[in-house]
């Protein structure tokens, strides 16, 4: 592994967050937004336990419990991002 200093190590740390980013911006998108424009399709899918229609779950819970495990699956990337080359806190 490269020294932390080194020019190449910083370039490919910042590629690999700056893809970790990309990656997380498209599914919080998709969340956040493409998900709610198929709540009518969505609507024709039960939950059996519930019974509620999945379109008005993923608008009312669904997305936010998508937006929090994603925020945990962040902070794990990148702190492995951050132990490989060398950037990480103890």
């Amino acid at each position: 592994m490269a020294p932390a200093d080194s020019k190449a190590n910083q370039e490919a740390h910042w590629a690999a967050t700056t893809r970790l980013m990309w990656t997380h911006l498209a599914l919080w998108l998709f969340f956040g937004y493409i998900v709610h424009f198929f709540v009518k399709q969505l609507n024709a899918i039960t939950i059996p336990v519930l019974q509620f229609p999945l379109g008005f779950y993923m608008a009312a819970q669904g997305s936010l419990i998508a937006f929090v495990v994603m925020l945990f699956f962040f902070a794990k990337q990148q702190d492995k991002i951050d132990r490989d080359h060398g950037y990480a806190e103890d």
